[in-house]
């Protein structure tokens, strides 16, 4: 089995999103995207299995083992998805049917489902079981951490044997060890002679799948070639800077001395307190996942969450934050927190703006509540390489990075006390990823607001925080 995309494009109001003219696949070759945060990655991979947003135009043409498909025409390709063609979603959470138990919802997708239900059961037992998250079986998504709600939607796209893969970000929110776990799933998808088309920004993973690599800027590809050759000795610029924007060698003014005992200190130690936790625990189904726990917060401390994928990093977040109460242990809040002056940034930015109302429309409001300095709005944007015309789009016709990045703008405008950032970055391209968190640390700089940061990259963790926080679960 081969594919061919041909003359692949897809507009918006008449501006170009992608112009991929030529792109082959074949069986048992793993091709790789990396490249720019909106430069087109995720709308290939959605031209490609029919599911483009509303509004989105698209001409060209997809052929799939001599067959011949129009972009344009979006309902025959429906016949393909699960046993042809399965699409791995870069927003597992929105993905996955909340009111169902990931058994019930990963066993569909298997062949053997609906003529023998125990079949498709064990089959889904099974897949979740190779995945390291047997223990979620019986749950449901909302209670499920990001890196484990990624395995569940890769159980459920690949439990139908699918022999075309299109993993937007697999490896997001995962920790080294389930990252680990999802190279080899992806390796033995291709060894098994299937065709694997991965959009990623972690660069080792487009290393350890090896195959082709191509990037992605401004809508098309800059540069294409062996994994080997192209994440190691690039020829484009582009890819040149991309492979030297890695955490471990930013060089900011915002870059505390990691070599002075930086991790081990709070930026003003005699300042007043905003949050104060006294010995908290928490735990959900008899697992508990952290207990003891006693923290100071001031203006100007930078901490970081850091730990595997369920380790109960954002449940401590939430915690220290007031949105779940502890099991046991206090939480106490300054009345300066008052009136949206802590602010988060979800894992999951699409959950936190209304998905019919136009992004213009939902911060204007904040606007107009908070009332910024005039023009804030514009230099932020600005700052974070947005355009102004992401403005009149819906939050489903933008990319995960680019709402990633409206979100901190958001947050940014009300001139927070305390920001909690639940892996703000895991959407951005290295890059980007450098330019948003300049753009966050500088605000955190400029009005000594309180930084807590979960993630688990723990090279962002360490260049970025003054305090790691390691939380095992």
């Amino acid at each position: 089995m081969n594919m061919h995309v041909q003359g692949l494009v897809v507009t918006h109001t008449g501006r170009t999103l992608l112009d991929v003219d030529d792109l082959r696949l074949e069986r048992g070759r793993a091709v790789t995207i990396v490249g720019e945060s909106g430069s087109g990655k995720s709308l290939l991979a959605h031209a490609v299995m029919g599911t483009l947003g509303a509004g989105l135009e698209a001409q060209g043409r997809v052929v799939i083992e001599g067959t011949s498909y129009d972009v344009a025409e979006r309902r025959a390709r429906r016949r393909l998805w699960g046993r042809v063609m399965a699409l791995l979603p870069q927003e597992p959470v929105l993905a996955l049917d909340p009111t169902m138990r990931v058994r019930g919802q990963v066993a569909e997708g298997a062949a053997s489902f609906w003529s023998d239900r125990r079949s498709g059961y064990r089959a889904a037992e099974e897949v979740l079981g190779t995945l390291g998250v047997a223990g979620a079986a019986r749950r449901y998504p909302h209670t499920l951490s990001g890196g484990m709600a990624q395995r569940v939607a890769f159980a459920a796209a690949t439990i139908g044997g699918a022999r075309v893969l299109i993993a937007d970000e697999p490896s997001k929110g995962l920790d080294d060890h389930a990252r680990n776990d999802l190279t080899v799933l992806l390796h033995r998808h291709v060894t098994a002679g299937g065709i694997l088309l991965t959009i990623t920004h972690d660069l080792d993973l487009g290393r350890d799948l090896g195959g082709d690599v191509l990037v992605m800027r401004d809508a098309g590809i800059v540069e294409r070639g062996p994994a080997h050759q192209v994440l190691i000795t690039p020829s484009h610029p582009y890819t040149r800077r991309l492979l030297a924007a890695e955490p471990g060698r930013w060089r900011h003014l915002w870059v505390r001395d990691r070599t002075s005992g930086a991790t081990e200190r709070t930026a003003d130690p005699g300042g007043p307190t905003l949050v104060q936790t006294d010995r908290v625990a928490k735990g959900f189904a008899g697992r508990t996942l952290f207990s003891d726990v006693s923290l100071t917060i001031r203006p100007g401390d930078r901490l970081a969450l850091a730990g595997p994928s369920g380790s109960g990093k954002t449940t401590l977040g939430n915690v220290l934050l007031r949105l779940l109460q502890p099991d046991a242990g206090s939480v106490r809040h300054t009345q300066e927190l008052a009136g949206g002056r802590l602010q988060k940034l979800y894992q999951d930015p699409a959950v936190a703006f209304p998905s019919r109302v136009p992004i213009g429309a939902a911060l204007a409001d904040v606007v107009r509540r908070h009332r910024p300095a005039p023009g804030r709005l514009t230099s932020l944007l600005a700052a974070m390489r947005l355009d102004e015309s992401l403005l009149q789009r819906t939050p489903g016709q933008v990319s995960g990075g680019e709402l990633q990045r409206l979100s901190i703008i958001r947050a940014i405008l009300v001139d927070p006390l305390l920001i909690f950032a639940d892996e703000p970055t895991s959407r951005l391209d290295l890059v980007t990823q450098e330019e948003t968190m300049c753009c966050l640390m500088e605000q955190v700089e400029r009005s000594g607001c309180a930084l807590v940061l979960v993630t688990h990259n723990q090279a962002l963790a360490h260049t970025v925080a003054d305090r790691v926080l390691a939380v095992a679960g």
